[in-house]
C-alpha cells in the first residue's frame, strides 16, 4: 500500500499558534506513517468573484495541494465561539470550482478536526461550525475521535511551548483512527 499524505490546515496564521503547535505535534506523532504537510496560506486574497477566474496562483497553489492529499486535516482555535475567519476565506475559495470541467477540491476528502483553545471550553463550538460547513461541501468526515483541548496553558513549558501532558494520548488515538480511515477510503475506490 502507497504511504497516504495528510495535508494539515491550521486556522491561525500566528507562527507559534498552539494550534501550529498541536499540528507539528502531530506530525511527529505520524512519523513515517505518512506524508504530512503544513498548509501555508498567508498569501490567499479575501474571497472576490471579480478575480475568481483565472484564480491567483496562490490559491491554485492551496487547490493543488489540496487535490494532491489523501486527506485533510483541520486544526482550529476558537475565536467567538466561531473558526477564525481566514479559515472560512480558504474554504470559500477551496469550495469554488476550478473550472467549468472541474469541481471543487474538497469533496470526498477524508477529514479530521482537532483543536486547542486557553478556554476552557475548548474548541468544540468551532468544532461544530466547522462540521457544518464541510459537510455541506460534501468533505468525509470523521466525527470520531474529535480532538478538543481546553485549558491549553496548563500543557505548555516553562517558554510557552505546547508540551501535551494530558492531551498526548488522545492525539495518538486520533492519528491513528485518521490512518486508518483514511486508508478505508483509498481501499473502498
Amino acid at each position: 500500500m502507497k504511504k497516504i499524505s495528510i495535508l494539515a490546515i491550521v486556522g491561525s496564521l500566528r507562527k507559534n499558534s498552539y494550534n501550529r503547535q498541536l499540528a507539528l505535534a502531530a506530525k511527529e506523532l505520524i512519523g513515517e506513517q505518512a506524508d504530512f504537510e503544513l498548509l501555508e496560506y498567508q498569501d490567499i486574497p479575501l474571497m472576490n468573484q471579480d478575480i475568481e477566474y483565472p484564480a491567483p496562483e496562490a490559491v491554485k497553489r492551496v487547490r493543488d495541494a489540496v487535490k494532491s492529499a489523501d486527506g485533510i486535516w483541520f486544526f482550529t482555535p476558537e475565536y467567538n465561539h466561531f473558526f477564525p475567519g481566514v479559515l472560512k476565506n480558504l474554504i470559500d475559495w477551496l469550495s469554488r470550482p476550478i473550472s467549468k470541467q472541474e469541481r471543487q477540491v474538497l469533496s470526498g476528502k477524508p477529514t479530521a478536526i482537532s483543536g486547542i483553545s486557553p478556554a476552557m471550553a475548548g474548541t468544540s463550538l468551532a468544532q461544530d461550525h466547522l462540521v457544518t460547513l464541510i459537510s455541506f461541501l460534501n468533505m468525509d468526515v470523521m466525527n470520531a475521535p474529535r480532538l478538543t483541548i481546553p485549558n491549553a496553558m496548563q500543557q505548555v513549558d516553562n517558554q510557552g511551548k505546547l508540551a501535551l501532558k494530558e492531551s498526548y494520548p488522545y492525539l495518538e488515538k486520533q492519528a491513528d483512527a485518521f490512518i486508518r480511515f483514511i486508508q478505508s477510503r483509498i481501499q473502498d475506490k
